[in-house]
C-alpha cells in the first residue's frame, strides 16, 4: 500500500470539529500558520471537508457574521481516497489541493496526503544521489520499443529508474526518459547513445543530473 505508506496520521495533525465557528476556525489556522485544515465531525473519526484561511478572510472582510459554524464555508468534501486506493488515482484527485483526505477501510477518517510528501517520493524515484544522466529517447511507441531500449542499455548499465510520457494512443511520438546510475562515464553514454539511434530510435535530450545542465550529443 504505496499510499498508506506517505499518510501523515490524523494523530498528528492540526483539525478542528464541525461545531465550532468561523472565528475559532481562523484562530486555529492563525495560530497553526496552515493554510486550511481538515474539518472532522464531532467524533473526530469523520471527514467533513476543508476549511481555509482565505475563504474566512474573505468572508470576514465583507461583513460576514464569524459565529456561523465552520462548515458554512467547508469545501473539498468529497477530495477523498482511500488508503488502498491505486496510486494513479492520487494524481486525478490531489490537482490543485494542498493536501488530500486519506479515509481507512471503514470510510474513517486516516490522515492527509500532501502535495509536499507526494513531490518528495517521485523526487526519490529519481535516485539522483545514485544517479548521472537522464536521457530522454523518442520512438513510435509501438509493442516491443520499450524492451529494445532496455535491452540496449542493460548492455552498459544499470537503468536506475524509467518513466513512459505522452502514453496517450494517439500520440504518435513515445518519450521516455530512462536515468543511469553514477559512475557512468561519457564513453559509456555515446555508446548507449549511438546503438539507440541506430535502432531507429531518437536521443533528443541529455540532463546531467551532477552539473544540472543539458548537454549536446553532437559535441560529448
Amino acid at each position: 500500500m504505496l499510499v498508506k505508506s506517505l499518510v501523515l496520521k490524523k494523530e498528528k495533525l492540526t483539525t478542528v470539529k464541525e461545531t465550532v465557528t468561523l472565528e475559532e476556525a481562523l484562530k486555529v489556522l492563525e495560530d497553526s500558520g496552515f493554510r486550511c485544515v481538515p474539518i472532522l465531525d464531532e467524533s473526530g473519526q469523520i471527514f467533513r471537508g476543508n476549511i481555509y484561511k482565505m475563504h474566512i478572510y474573505r468572508h470576514k472582510s465583507r461583513g460576514g457574521d464569524m459565529s456561523l459554524p465552520v462548515t458554512t464555508l467547508m469545501k473539498n468534501a468529497t477530495k477523498t481516497i482511500n488508503v488502498d486506493s491505486p496510486f494513479f488515482k492520487v494524481f486525478f484527485n490531489i490537482k490543485d489541493l494542498p493536501y488530500i483526505a486519506v479515509l481507512d477501510e471503514s470510510n474513517l477518517f486516516y490522515g492527509i496526503l500532501t502535495h509536499a510528501r507526494l513531490l518528495s517520493m517521485l523526487s526519490d524515484a529519481w535516485n539522483l544521489d545514485i544517479s548521472s544522466y537522464v536521457l530522454t529517447v523518442s520512438s513510435s511507441g509501438d509493442r516491443g520499443d520499450l524492451e529494445k531500449m532496455s535491452k540496449i542499455m542493460s548492455k552498459f548499465v544499470s537503468v536506475s529508474a524509467c518513466v513512459t510520457l505522452d502514453a496517450k494512443s494517439n500520440e504518435v511520438v513515445r518519450r521516455t526518459l530512462f536515468t543511469l546510475p553514477t559512475g557512468t562515464s561519457v564513453d559509456t553514454l555515446k555508446e548507449i547513445i549511438k546503438r539507440l539511434e541506430k535502432k531507429s530510435f531518437i536521443v533528443s535530450e541529455i540532463d546531467d543530473l551532477q552539473s544540472g545542465k543539458i548537454l549536446n550529443k553532437d559535441t560529448l
